[in-house]
């Protein structure tokens, strides 16, 4: 049986209408340990400009799925500036954001040292193999229970029931789910209710420990420049999403700001309105 979560989770602030996690990472580690001990659901997102834009963009599909993560961890540093920029008195203000990929390190750090077995969703079948084998090369005593390179196409029910076969049997504590916005957090929200674990989106986390991409340099991190930093490594691939969902983020967050932002509406799923499946956001990601 599915269980939600009983560990609270860190207040949020909206952010184009979207709540983001104000959290940081030993509060986000703790909660999602936690979690998994206690065989309970917990929906993770890190979130940066392109899944908040995104969700605005989307309300009814990836905007409504967002709005109901348990964590909504501040991926990138513009999202992080924001919570600070929209702060109210009483409030923490944070130094640092929650990068999934750091994130996803923390957690199998903790997991090694506490028996928690850990499950790879997600990218190609060589990335997984390459990723198994470093995690495992700087934490010895990481159990992973499995992992499972899905299509790039939608699943049969089938196919889909195996998957959630071979997750539920495996045992695992944790699942790491590295898809790419806003796939990864369709695939969460859809499947919260059939695990009873933590489900952690991590996006390019897989390729990054892998050793498939490089990270960006620390200094480009810290500025809020990793954008660029992958932006010249896959021009072709990211340009529309760099250059026209950043400009847009900074023109929405000052309406926002400056409290002339048109609302959205997050409450109703897609789904609801017309009968199918929620596929808008799957057609807009860029």
């Amino acid at each position: 049986m599915v269980t939600t979560s009983l560990v609270a989770s860190p207040q949020k602030t909206s952010v184009l209408g979207i709540g983001v996690s104000r959290t940081t990472y030993p509060e986000c580690t703790e909660l999602i340990i936690e979690s998994a001990k206690r065989r309970e659901v917990c929906t993770v997102a890190a979130v940066n400009v392109h899944s908040i834009t995104t969700a605005y963009r989307d309300p009814q599909g990836h905007g409504y799925r967002l709005k109901r993560f348990t964590l909504v961890a501040p991926d990138g540093q513009p999202v992080r500036w924001a919570l600070n920029l929209l702060r109210q008195p009483g409030e923490q203000f944070l130094h640092d954001r929650v990068r999934g990929p750091e994130l996803m390190l923390r957690l199998c750090e903790r997991a090694a040292s506490e028996g928690i077995s850990i499950f790879l969703y997600g990218s190609k079948k060589s990335v997984l193999a390459n990723l198994r084998t470093n995690l495992t090369k700087q934490f010895p005593n990481l159990k992973i229970a499995g992992t499972i390179s899905p299509p790039f196409r939608v699943l049969s029910v089938e196919e889909d029931a195996e998957h959630m076969r071979q997750i539920r049997e495996s045992g695992a504590g944790i699942v790491f789910v590295g898809l790419g916005c806003p796939r990864q957090e369709r695939w969460i929200f859809e499947h919260r209710q059939k695990l009873n674990c933590p489900l952690v989106g991590v996006g390019a986390a897989f390729d990054m420990h892998s050793g498939n991409i490089q990270q960006a340099p620390f200094l480009m991190q810290k500025f809020g420049l990793e954008w660029l930093y992958r932006f010249l490594q896959d021009p072709i691939r990211l340009w529309k999403r760099y250059l026209l969902l950043n400009p847009l983020y900074v023109m929405l967050l000052t309406l926002q700001i400056l409290k002339l932002l048109p609302q959205q509406n997050y409450d109703t799923p897609m789904e609801s309105q017309n009968g199918g499946e929620m596929t808008r956001s799957a057609r807009m990601e860029i």
